[in-house]
């Protein structure tokens, strides 16, 4: 009988491979501790992709020098608005100008590395609407990517991002509205190119309506609490010839109108200028309100219409609601 290969690992293998899961145990008990020394004392060790920590996860445009917002520029070395330590400029070849803090500290678990993307985003907007601290009931503080003077928080995501940071974020900036990334992924765009056509026009224009969400957007971004507007143009430059569904942004609204997700497009430039002048974007809530209700009562005036004598139907003009 031939033997197993699975025991054929010679004694000395064995070994090693025992030694190797004993060390990887050992550290992933360090890490754990260190998270929870870093907790205590309001330092955040971030670990990259390999289990050993960062000394560069955060990145941010502006740090104080006496008392004033500055970018970051060669040899400057400033303070963390947020938590007050000293922050050092960044101004390498390979990564935007960034500030960030010394050693492996960041205040804000929530902060991210900036990619060029998330810094043209931002620079849509005042200077004194980016990188917004703000403190909760209990104390809690977070960095806000962009808050206007209506108290409109945006939050420009281009990475990974996990389902309870996602519920935490809209939970404690409340009147929000993220702005995705839509080419980090490459199945992203080619899934909404062939899923849009399943989008149906509502009475509104600009506002479409779908009862399969799933087949044009990515699954982790199906139910929010708060308007998820797509970017699939990202950083390239767009010009006449390009598809409207890089030209657009394309914006899933929270809830579902009688069974429909309801999809909203914006130009870019009506998207910022909405953000910059009103409290919300879209009127998210009133839109899906009002559609769901039409979409109910034709259904009912459906079977009404159907179990009335042919003489008897009759076609009623409907007028569409302004928002």
């Amino acid at each position: 009988m031939a033997p197993d290969a699975t025991q054929a690992i010679p004694i000395t293998g064995e070994r090693n491979i025992r030694n190797a899961e004993d060390k990887k145990k050992q550290h992933q008990l360090m890490l754990a501790a260190l998270r929870k020394i870093s907790i205590k004392n309001n330092i955040w060790l971030l670990p990259n992709g390999q289990g050993s920590l960062n000394a560069y996860g955060d990145s941010m445009r502006y740090a104080l020098i006496n008392g004033e917002r500055h970018e970051a520029e060669p040899r400057l070395v400033g303070t963390c608005p947020g938590c007050a330590q000293a922050m050092i400029a960044k101004c390498g070849d390979q990564r935007i100008h960034h500030w960030a803090h010394k050693g492996m500290r960041v205040c804000d678990p929530w902060w991210e590395p900036e990619t060029p993307w998330h810094r043209a985003w931002k620079r849509e907007f005042d200077d004194a609407w980016q990188e917004v601290i703000l403190h909760d009931e209990l104390a809690e503080k977070h960095i806000a990517d962009v808050r206007t003077d209506h108290g409109l928080v945006l939050e420009f995501q281009h990475s990974h991002i996990s389902p309870l940071e996602r519920q935490s974020r809209e939970a404690f900036y409340r009147n929000m509205a993220w702005i995705v990334d839509g080419t980090r992924r490459k199945r992203d765009l080619p899934r909404f190119i062939d899923g849009h056509r399943s989008l149906r026009p509502t009475p509104w224009r600009g506002i479409y309506a779908t009862p399969f969400p799933q087949e044009c957007f990515p699954s982790d971004w199906l139910d929010r609490a708060v308007p998820v507007f797509f970017d699939f143009a990202g950083m390239e430059p767009l010009d006449q010839r390009a598809g409207i569904e890089r030209r657009l942004l394309w914006g899933l609204l929270p809830g579902r109108a009688d069974g429909h997700a309801v999809i909203v497009a914006l130009a870019r430039q009506r998207l910022v200028l909405a953000a910059r002048t009103r409290p919300q974007i879209v009127p998210a809530r009133e839109i899906v309100v009002t559609l769901g209700y039409r979409y109910r009562a034709a259904r009912v005036e459906a079977r009404r219409y159907a179990g009335l004598p042919a003489w008897r139907r009759r076609t009623r003009r409907r007028h569409a609601a302004r928002f």
